[in-house]
């Protein structure tokens, strides 16, 4: 068996969640601050090191259920006006709670805009 590789920054294994929908106060129109509308959350969420492919524990690795338990909890914890915010507070949720190294995170409003499924951001941060 080989030896885990050491971790650095050129390291992408990642953790995946697709299209995890939250409902939130997001925007900056009258109605959109007393009426919840979904949220589309995509995330790649660096796994913090190697240990997990050998130890098979989820104590080494992010423990998916917790994320999304945390960004439901988020999502609802108040009013949003951009979904700029939005993306920018679950990319700080990642790696400050979870120790992410680094993130990816899109958020999108759906069904906002006529002829369009989706409207959102993508963004990258890293400790």
């Amino acid at each position: 068996m080989l030896p885990a590789r050491p971790y650095n920054r050129a390291t992408m294994d990642a953790i995946l969640i697709r299209d995890l929908r939250v409902e939130a106060l997001i925007g900056i129109h009258q109605r959109e601050r007393h009426v919840a509308q979904t949220v589309s959350v995509d995330l790649e969420i660096g796994i913090p090191g190697t240990a997990v492919f050998k130890s098979d524990r989820v104590a080494d690795t992010i423990d998916y259920e917790q994320v999304a338990l945390r960004i439901k909890a988020l999502a609802s914890s108040g009013h949003f006006r951009l979904v700029e915010t939005l993306a920018e507070r679950i990319a700080q949720l990642l790696l400050e709670e979870f120790r992410a190294p680094w993130v990816k995170v899109s958020a999108a409003k759906v069904g906002v805009l006529a002829n369009a499924k989706l409207v959102g951001v993508s963004i990258e941060r890293k400790r």
